[in-house]
């Protein structure tokens, strides 16, 4: 666990104490909800408004930036053949404000960015808003489904194996293979306005 991390967790199907033994685990302050819809069916003590008032029951502060940083952009812009582009999204003012309310905040909390999906790779929270704070020099780590700690770095390496690009290529650099498998990924997770019943995550 690295000093001054950014951490993304996703409630996933836990029940809250679970979750709450993570977060105190990973000396977690606050928690960034960045899920457009902050509901869950089958997880209903995820909840927006009961787990604002558990969390701050347990000494975690709770903050709501589904508006700014969710999947699911309101947006007209973001969206290609009904599909959010996330390269797009990352370029609404509204992501930025976003991201720049994140970096100011890791200056006194130590926070927990926090979606739906347990599997990090699963989420915009990785492939998008983790990927935009590492390059703009914050250190990202990702408490993974089975509670394990994940640098961002490693979490990427699986996403290149994932697409078989986690090898030297002749023709293209590190960053080329990261980028191919970055965009694969978005095309299998980004949300599609049209789609029904999909997970608050994409």
């Amino acid at each position: 666990m690295t000093a001054g991390a950014i951490l993304t967790v996703g409630h996933s199907t836990r029940d809250f104490r679970t979750l709450v033994r993570l977060l105190e685990e990973n000396g977690v302050t606050a928690v960034a909800d960045v899920r457009s819809v902050p509901m869950s069916r089958f997880a209903p003590q995820f909840n927006r408004a009961v787990i604002e008032r558990s969390l701050r029951d347990a000494g975690i502060k709770y903050v709501f930036m589904g508006h700014e940083l969710g999947a699911r952009s309101e947006d007209p812009g973001c969206y290609v053949d009904g599909r959010v582009q996330y390269r797009l999204l990352a370029r609404t003012p509204a992501f930025v404000n976003g991201i720049r309310r994140l970096e100011k905040g890791v200056q006194v909390e130590r926070i927990a960015v926090m979606c739906t999906e347990g599997e990090p790779l699963e989420c915009h929270r990785t492939v998008l808003i983790s990927q935009v704070l590492e390059e703009d020099g914050l250190t990202v780590e990702h408490i993974g489904g089975d509670g394990k700690v994940e640098t961002h770095a490693a979490a990427m390496e699986r996403l290149m194996e994932r697409f078989g690009l986690a090898q030297d290529d002749l023709f293209r650099t590190f960053a080329e293979r990261l980028e191919a498998a970055l965009e694969q990924q978005e095309r299998r997770i980004a949300y599609v306005a049209d789609e029904e019943g999909g997970s608050s995550s994409r």
